[in-house]
């Protein structure tokens, strides 16, 4: 008889269980607390999209749309591609939903995303993302709010020690025209000199250039004009207004003039929250204002500011969650009694008891079973002459623990 093959794990996805799930459980849960905190609401979207949703929005000369995006046919012939982020999909939503009259709306979200890159320490081809957007606020305000926000979610995961929040202004439409003629005058200079990709960026998406890490660009990157030279009056009161908003909320940051986005409908703010904890891939949160996104997609020009996380990089900075410990263990002493267990369990967990049921194996062994897992009480249910009994044993439980959950069994016995 042929062997049958195990199917394989596709490469760059994961299997989420034990330690690695509760650290991936616990930034669900704190983001989903903080969020409400802040009276964000939640919003889930399509896994997929049509692909010009992230082409238009994302834009075709990026990285990810020309060379990372999951995109197919399907069998209606339309172009199909799974989300690789979550502001584009939010976009989307708000103006075929009508969420317009929401505004301003304050969105939060999770789930997986899809990029196909080189799997490494952190990144996977399928991989996770925290994402909270305000939309219809163009005041500074809403950029500060996403900021302290993010700040808060860092500290009380328990992780904002070493991690830096990186600043910089995108200017307004006129500010960016602007810095952009300087860029492309200034690398035009030194074309000769700039790698292949830089070329094409050079007559495409010149900003870019800035974040090269080809070490041909970086000495002419370095060399190119910061936005601080063509800044608006109005850009300027705008950053100024952040920066004088965080400094009063208490949230630390440091100005990084080479901070970017590319595309040109971002505006204003630019951030990244950093780190050296994690080896190249320092970035743990980043966003941005994005001003000009949903006037890209066909609707009315609207203010817009967001950011994401990955999950599974804010869960490697945090200390090992402890395991959830069961509160009740209901051991069986006898078979003919796992009905009754069954009721005991049942009605302790209604009341909000973690509890479980040892009734397999051996009944000899059952109560070091029971022991192994650690429970903070063991209740064994015995039969005696036909009579029905049980015995209750602490194992760090308080009186208050055990007095609460003494009833509950004792009602289910008596009733037997």
């Amino acid at each position: 008889m042929a062997r049958i093959e195990t199917p394989r794990r596709v490469r760059g996805t994961q299997d989420i269980f034990g330690e690695d799930q509760r650290r991936f459980a616990h930034v669900l849960d704190t983001f989903d607390r903080v969020r409400r905190l802040y009276c964000f609401q939640r919003v889930d979207l399509p896994v997929f999209e049509a692909t010009e949703v992230f082409a238009r929005s994302i834009g075709e000369t990026t990285d990810v749309v020309s060379k990372e995006m999951y995109t197919f046919d399907d069998r209606g012939g339309d172009s199909i591609t799974l989300r690789p982020e979550f502001t584009a999909g939010i976009a989307r939503a708000f103006l075929t939903e009508g969420w317009q009259q929401y505004v301003p709306l304050k969105l939060a979200t999770s789930g997986a995303v899809f990029r196909y890159e080189r799997p490494q320490k952190g990144r996977y081809r399928q991989f996770h993302q925290i994402d909270a957007e305000i939309l219809g606020a163009p005041e500074p305000a809403a950029d500060v709010e996403l900021l302290v926000l993010a700040d808060q979610l860092l500290n009380e995961l328990g992780i904002a020690d070493g991690v830096t929040l990186q600043l910089n202004t995108l200017g307004d439409a006129a500010t960016r025209e602007a810095w952009r003629a300087g860029l492309v005058a200034h690398f035009e200079a030194h074309r000769g000199d700039l790698s292949e990709d830089s070329l094409i960026r050079l007559d495409k998406n010149p900003m870019r250039i800035l974040d090269s890490k080809d070490p041909r660009d970086r000495p002419i990157a370095d060399a190119a004009p910061d936005i601080d030279a063509y800044l608006t009056d109005e850009a300027r009161a705008f950053f100024d207004a952040v920066t004088g908003g965080l400094d009063a909320a208490g949230v630390a940051w440091t100005r990084n003039a080479r901070l970017v986005r590319g595309l040109d409908y971002y505006r204003h703010t630019a951030f990244e929250f950093v780190t050296d904890r994690l080896g190249a891939q320092g970035t743990v949160l980043a966003g941005g204002r994005y001003d000009g996104l949903v006037e890209s997609l066909g609707g009315a020009p609207t203010a817009g500011v967001g950011w994401a996380a990955g999950v599974e990089r804010l869960a490697m900075l945090l200390a090992e969650p402890a395991a959830e410990r069961l509160e009740v263990a209901v051991v069986v002493e006898d078979d003919s009694l796992v009905p009754i267990a069954m009721a005991t369990t049942a009605a302790l967990r209604r009341a909000g008891v973690r509890s479980d049921t040892i009734a397999s194996g051996s009944v000899r062994k059952r109560f070091d079973r029971a022991l192994k897992l650690s429970p903070r009480q063991i209740v064994s249910l015995k039969k005696d002459e036909q009579v029905i009994g049980f015995s209750q044993r602490g194992y760090g439980a308080d009186k208050e623990e055990m007095d609460r959950v003494t009833p509950i069994i004792n009602a289910i016995v008596q009733a037997a």
